[in-house]
């Protein structure tokens, strides 16, 4: 009995080990880079899926952060942004950051960034 318990054990914590590493990989990483006043990358065209953003602040002078909003609703009110889809910290001049993995349904996305400021036009289109 002892040995079947243990078994089951390993198998359990071999399955949830499997399943996280699994899960890791299908994270991509969308790299945006931002300059002074402005994004490099105006639009951009992903597959539904999990991703992690990537903010490199090349050259503008002062901290920069990353604000990602679905299409239709007030760019302006904070609890329209995708928490997840921030910076951990904000990015300073020649320094990269990432965001959590934020989770993307089909749908257009705004991003732009408050600090910097960009454009709030900048379009994310999941298709």
């Amino acid at each position: 009995m002892k040995k079947v318990i243990a078994f089951l054990t390993i198998a359990l914590v071999f399955t949830f080990t499997s399943q996280a590493q699994m899960d890791h990989t299908q994270v991509k990483t969308i790299t945006l880079e931002q300059v002074k006043g402005e994004f490099v990358q105006k639009e951009i065209k992903v597959d539904p899926g999990t991703y992690k953003f990537s903010i490199f602040n090349n050259d503008v002078g002062h901290d920069v952060g990353f604000v990602l909003v679905p299409v239709g609703k007030d760019i302006s009110n904070p609890e329209n942004h995708i928490k997840t889809a921030y910076v951990t910290e904000s990015v300073s001049t020649g320094k990269t950051q990432s965001t959590q993995a934020t989770t993307l349904a089909a749908g257009s996305y705004y991003y732009f960034c408050p600090l910097n400021p960009t454009a709030t036009d900048n379009l994310l289109i999941v298709e």
